[in-house]
């Protein structure tokens, strides 16, 4: 079948890339990334193989790199361009932070990625991003004076999803426009990858067509004993950290691991549990003023257990506050273990400092999500071709956000005074997974035209 020809933007370890490479319907071109171990990390893949020999690796910051430069770099023809990905990093719009208004946002590396669409040009482009883009006001209103506050009522700029507004209304006015985009809400772990990883997809195509992104493929519901294989319908039960780590013989010697300190608190909590299994004078001496919040604590002293997936991995897993602790020993996940939990082959290399490693394999898409989203997008592009790029559908009024059961919360931690620990392979009656309360829904973004 034919292969489609693919520019990669904020390659990273290429966790994306990998995920359409597994398609075997996409030949990858030319990646461009900043950092310079995560370019030798690219580099050491093609030189053993595992990339195409002629791939074009382009270490540049983006925000400063021409598309002319790239193109002259490269020698690549625009023309031969039929897809552009990545993932700008975008940190301010993440909801695990304190998230401050952008005042610009053109100023950001999404817009650079937009200003890359208008030069190459491509059929299609697949942006992925966290979810918190979707909610992202162009201008921060501090909680305090907003219109529930007592304040006045929030401005244009100042509305939730205010900068994906922005984009839509830029990416209707780019020259060679207009595209058309769909943007998709979704949990990797509801297509087989064994972590909670929530993430927003952004389709996009200069032929005015609806794309649509595939119904869950794994799930559970709760049960009178919590058994996560009493799942629904024909869906297969949600891959697990078990399934991903627990055959590694060799878990690797790369590792950020906990300090002696941190190592005595989690040796006291059992696998599945966290702080709240501690005694309650170990709890507030261990957490200091974090004992005394209110919601938001469950990552504390977490030790995994092997029968749910896995939480979603960070940057550091040895961090008090966000603990990845290996269910059954006491050390945080090693860089292989991180690696296999994200879907890379075993053999893939990973180059840098240990910092850099995690960072890298830490930030990466899922391999499997990519997997689906390279078949969502080529499915579409055969469409098309079959018939010379031309459709006589007609365009899409608007963009669509189109939520797909994206958040999932596992189990219950704590409830009517009882901690819930969740037991390998022992009796998990009582803890219970959450049902969702919403399974897809959809709405619209309105652009200029």
């Amino acid at each position: 079948m034919k292969k489609y020809k693919v520019v990669s933007l904020f390659s990273g370890a290429m966790g994306l890339d990998i995920g359409m490479d597994r398609t075997g319907r996409f030949e990858l071109l030319a990646c461009v990334e900043l950092e310079g171990a995560f370019c030798d990390t690219i580099r050491a893949n093609k030189a053993a193989g595992r990339l195409p020999k002629d791939l074009h690796v382009v270490q540049a910051d983006l925000a400063g790199l021409t598309v002319e430069e790239f193109l002259t770099r490269t020698g690549i023809d625009p023309e031969d361009v039929d897809l552009l990905v990545g993932g700008p990093p975008c940190q301010t719009f993440s909801t695990a932070g304190r998230r401050k208004g952008v005042e610009d946002p053109r100023g950001t590396l999404l817009w650079d990625f937009l200003r890359f669409i208008e030069g190459l040009r491509p059929k299609f482009f697949l942006m992925e991003n966290v979810r918190g883009l979707l909610s992202a006001a162009i201008k921060h209103r501090p909680i305090a004076d907003r219109p529930n506050k007592g304040g006045p009522p929030l401005t244009k700029d100042e509305q939730p999803g205010s900068v994906v507004r922005m984009f839509a209304n830029d990416l209707q006015t780019i020259e060679g426009g207009p595209y058309h985009m769909d943007c998709f809400e979704v949990n990797a772990v509801n297509y087989g990858a064994p972590q909670l990883r929530e993430r927003a997809l952004f389709i996009g195509n200069r032929h005015g067509v609806e794309v649509d992104f595939p119904e869950p493929t794994h799930g559970t519901r709760p049960t009178r004993s919590g058994d996560p294989r009493d799942h629904l319908g024909s869906l297969q039960p949600w891959a697990t950290l078990g399934d991903a780590i627990a055959d590694l013989n060799d878990p690797g010697g790369v590792i950020m691991d906990f300090s002696e300190r941190k190592k005595g608190y989690l040796a006291q909590v059992p696998p599945g549990s966290n702080w709240r299994s501690l005694p309650e004078d170990i709890q507030q001496e261990s957490m200091g003023r974090a004992w005394h919040a209110k919601g938001g604590r469950s990552g504390w002293w977490r030790r995994l257990t092997f029968d749910l997936p896995c939480p979603t991995l960070v940057t550091m897993p040895n961090h008090a506050s966000t603990s990845l602790c290996h269910p059954t020993k006491t050390r945080a996940l090693t860089l292989r273990e991180y690696a296999r939990i994200q879907g890379f082959p075993d053999e893939w290399a990973i180059e840098g400092k240990p910092s850099q490693q995690y960072a890298q394999v830490g930030n990466a898409v899922p391999v499997r999500l990519g997997e689906v989203a390279g078949e969502v997008i080529a499915e579409a592009m055969d469409d098309l071709s079959e018939n010379d790029w031309q459709t006589d559908r007609t365009p899409p009024e608007a963009y669509r956000v189109v939520y797909i059961q994206s958040h999932v919360r596992t189990r219950q931690w704590y409830k009517a005074g009882e901690t819930k620990v969740w037991s390998d392979e022992g009796n998990n009656k009582g803890v219970r997974y959450a049902p969702p309360v919403t399974r897809r829904s959809s709405r619209k973004i309105e652009a200029t035209r």
